[in-house]
């Protein structure tokens, strides 16, 4: 990797430098002769702007004094060496002009907090660095000594403590030390891991006496097999885990808990390390199949004419190992491997699998990680070291040194969209670009491609590779329809289990078989009406009625996120009588504890998993046949591999059809086809129940039918007749005001401004579904460009000026204009 370091000549030198704020455009410092030896493209140098001190990335250096003003000098240089190669900030610089953000944006969404000191930076000792300060020089001790009194410190008063202004490398150094943590990081919901480890009372490492317990043994059968199974595995692994006991001798608590009871075990709760220093090496213990082996020939090949293919597998095909010897082989280039995963919260099972076969050659980022471990990854990636990094969007941006593979998985998922804030990026879009960067290869996998994706392998942008049938015995799952519209004739009520649903079930777990049921709709209710002349509550801050959520017995809004006491009393004509319309997975669970009470019922979605390892908890728990029934939002389709489900039910499919948006088949049938997928995946004796009330929708004949190429086929013949995707390309601009009637006029003015060169390809301006949200009412305004890189270029270019113009104008300076390119 080389770094441009510029040539001294005395005369002046100036740089171009990104910092974490959303400046149109990056602003030019002068450097000082004295720092010039030390500055090179990508080291963090100290700055300041309007009386603010931020931490800023060197992008270029050159002669060039700006014309327009007089640059203020660097403070100080950060960094010996760059904290991201030039390839970085190409890639920066791509999503900033494509994305219609700034560098500032994207450097404040890349860069862990710990790099990103600022004026407003707040510090916060760490305890469990003790009061041990030998360590540390005379300015670091006396911030040291001032945070162990004070517990947190800005900078400014770092600065009067120091008593000088230069305090950056001071406080960078005290974080590296970990004497201190920036507020930051704080602010995520991190906690150390824990795990319980089972140990033996050291009385029975005596040969003799556990030789004498065991030959003694006359009750308690079960428990004697789980200290079988603890001596087992003590002696391969080393040490046991509560989990991996209880896994290997399909035992309870409640016959654990008797041992220690007994003095026969004890139990020790410990923090363990995230970053786990598993040895380097890579270990395949699998085989592919006859058809596997082809596609990964095909695979192969296809990267020697394109960078970038498709690999279209069904659900269930073992696209994974196809990924995992794609990685052996570049792991052995010398090469580094970016895996994305649409979310990593979710997909714990791939974590395991991984760390199994590459041991130390893999590592994890995400956001939910601690700033410390972060860093620790950043420089490992950097430096070249770790050679694989397993990530959702945000591990796009690290540092790779000598990237080789991007393996984008479930590359159909919305979630690689960012929202919220900017940069609203897609990672799989961007990660293509990056990929040309390094001259790396792209590979997309999925079950259900997006349109867009499937249409540039049908153009031969992208090459494409099918696996067409499942790994091992399975087969694809038998799915039927069951119609609620006569059972709603009988109840008047929405149905939530039918009856055929219901012994279908029971049979299942007669059979000592899993169920998974779907129902994309969290909390207990969606509506809550007044039986007397139908008032809905609503939220007081957007226009959405209020979910309603048994266990908190609270209603909440699903998109700003106030709770509020449940409704009594109607607020319009005063009754007391309200009935529930429409049900989430908080009703269904309670439901099927009653229909089945002997089942073992558990629930996934944003309520029961938001904690950081609560996913993993629950699905290990439903790997080891603890639960019998997972009842879950779309959390249960991502990524999960189960061995004893045999059964999916799809509870109101007709929610899943019937959005008003143009990627609503597309979505249902993903969803749907994703989530039967989970079914009969290591036998041939899968079925999916689909509660559906719209018997006759287009979809579901190719859902029915596993039939993703006559899907594709009818949906590209609508998408061409209406100009959507990926026969064009979306701008969507979304004005928001506290007052209705202001972003109502702002929206309108932009819109005619733009109307003499993008008359033809405007939509809008209009109210969306939800007009008002967090008290900001919505105006959008949608662009559908032609695929026309210079016309693209010039209507983003004219949204930037009309932003601008919007905000000189006195009564729009307020407005906030949000672009979204590329909108899902």
């Amino acid at each position: 990797m080389a770094y441009s370091l510029f040539t001294i000549d005395h005369s002046p030198v100036y740089a171009e430098i990104i910092i974490p704020l959303a400046l149109p455009k990056n602003y030019t410092w002068s450097i000082p002769e004295r720092l010039q030896e030390q500055v090179r493209v990508g080291v963090r140098v100290e700055v300041e702007l309007r009386k603010k001190r931020y931490a800023g990335v060197i992008k270029t250096i050159h002669n060039n004094k700006p014309a327009a003003f007089d640059p203020k000098y660097i403070l100080n240089v950060l960094d010996v060496e760059p904290i991201i190669h030039e390839e970085q900030l190409k890639l920066w610089q791509w999503i900033a002009d494509y994305y219609l953000c700034t560098e500032g944006e994207v450097m404040a969404a890349a860069l862990p907090a710990h790099f990103k000191l600022s004026s407003e930076t707040i510090l916060v000792y760490n305890d469990e660095i003790g009061e041990d300060f030998s360590t540390l020089d005379h300015d670091e001790y006396l911030v040291a000594e001032a945070l162990l009194i004070r517990k947190e410190l800005k900078l400014p008063e770092v600065q009067l403590i120091l008593d000088t202004s230069h305090v950056y490398p001071v406080v960078k150094r005290l974080i590296e030390k970990r004497v201190c943590f920036v507020w930051e990081s704080l602010k995520e919901t991190y906690s150390a891991k824990k795990e319980t480890f089972v140990l033996l009372n050291p009385q029975y490492d005596n040969e003799e006496q556990l030789s004498e317990l065991l030959n003694n043994w006359s009750r308690a059968p079960k428990q004697m097999e789980l200290l079988l199974s603890y001596l087992h595995l003590m002696k391969t692994e080393g040490e046991v885990s509560k989990t991996a006991l209880l896994k290997k001798s399909s035992a309870s608590d409640a016959q654990l808990k008797g041992l220690v009871e007994k003095n026969i075990l004890f139990l020790e709760k410990r923090a363990v390390d995230r970053l786990q220093n598993l040895p380097r090496n890579v270990s395949i213990d699998f085989e592919l199949t006859t058809a596997q082996q082809a596609a990964l020939d095909e695979i192969r090949t296809s990267f020697e004419a394109k960078h970038v293919c498709l690999l279209h597998g069904v659900t269930g095909s073992g696209k994974t190992l196809l990924y995992i010897k794609l990685i052996e082989e570049y792991i052995k280039k010398g090469k580094q491997v970016l895996y994305l995963l649409p979310e990593i919260a979710l997909t714990a099972q791939i974590i395991r699998r991984l760390q199994k076969h590459f041991g130390g050659y893999i590592g994890i980022y995400h956001s939910k990680f601690n700033q410390n471990e972060r860093i620790e990854i950043w420089n490992k990636i950097k430096s070249g070291e770790m050679k694989v990094v397993l990530g959702a969007r945000s591990s796009l941006f690290l540092p790779f040194a000598d990237l080789g593979l991007v393996v984008c998985d479930e590359e159909h998922d919305s979630s690689y969209k960012q929202q919220q804030p900017a940069p609203r990026y897609n990672s799989r879009d961007a990660a293509v670009y990056y990929a040309t960067v390094f001259g790396a290869k792209v590979l997309l996998g999925s079950g259900t491609p997006s349109i867009e994706t499937y249409y540039n392998t049908q153009t031969e942008k992208y090459s494409l590779v099918e696996l067409n049938e499942r790994y091992g015995e399975g087969e694809l799952p038998v799915i039927e329809l069951i119609d609620t519209k006569p059972l709603f004739k009988q109840t008047k009520e929405k149905v939530m289990i039918a009856p055929v649903l219901q012994k279908a079930i029971e049979e299942s777990l007669q059979q000592n078989k899993q169920v998974i049921l779907f129902q994309n709709r969290r909390g207990y209710t969606p509506h809550q009406v007044c039986k007397a002349c139908g008032w809905i509550p609503h939220c007081r801050y957007c226009d959405v009625s209020l979910t309603f959520h048994k266990f908190k017995n609270k209603l909440q809004c699903h998109y700003c996120g106030t709770v509020y006491p449940t409704a009594v009393t109607c607020e319009a004509c005063g009754s007391h009588d309200f009935m529930q319309l429409n049900f989430g997975t908080e009703k269904v669970e309670e439901q099927l504890q009653e229909l089945i009470p002997h089942a073992k019922i558990a629930r996934m979605d944003y309520d029961t998993v938001s904690g950081k390892t609560a996913h993993d908890q629950l699905i290990q728990n439903f790997e080891q046949h603890r639960i019998d029934v997972l009842v879950g939002t779309q959390m249960v389709v991502k990524g999960l591999d189960f061995e004893h489900v045999n059964l999916v039910g799809i509870l109101d499919a007709d929610s899943l059809l019937s959005f008003a948006d143009f990627r609503v088949n597309e979505r249902g049938f993903q969803l749907m086809e994703q989530v039967s997928g989970r079914a009969g995946r290591k036998d041939a004796h899968g079925k999916v129940l689909i509660q559906v009330a719209n018997t006759n929708h287009p979809v579901l004949k190719f859902v029915k039918a596993h039939d993703y190429k006559s899907f594709y086929a009818e949906e590209i013949q609508g998408r061409r007749q209406f100009f959507y995707p990926p026969f064009s390309r979306i701008i969507q601009l979304t004005f928001k005001h506290k007052q209705k009637e202001v972003v109502e006029a702002a929206a309108q003015l932009v819109a005619e401004n733009m109307k003499p060169l993008f008359a033809n390809y405007m939509v809008g301006p209009a109210e969306p579904v939800v007009n008002r949200i967090r008290n900001q009412y919505i105006m959008e305004l949608i662009f559908k460009l032609p695929k026309d890189a210079q016309l693209m270029h010039q209507c983003k270019e004219m949204i930037l000026a009309q932003e601008v113009h919007l905000h000189n104008h006195p009564g729009f300076k307020s407005v906030v204009v949000i672009p979204d390119v590329d909108k899902i």
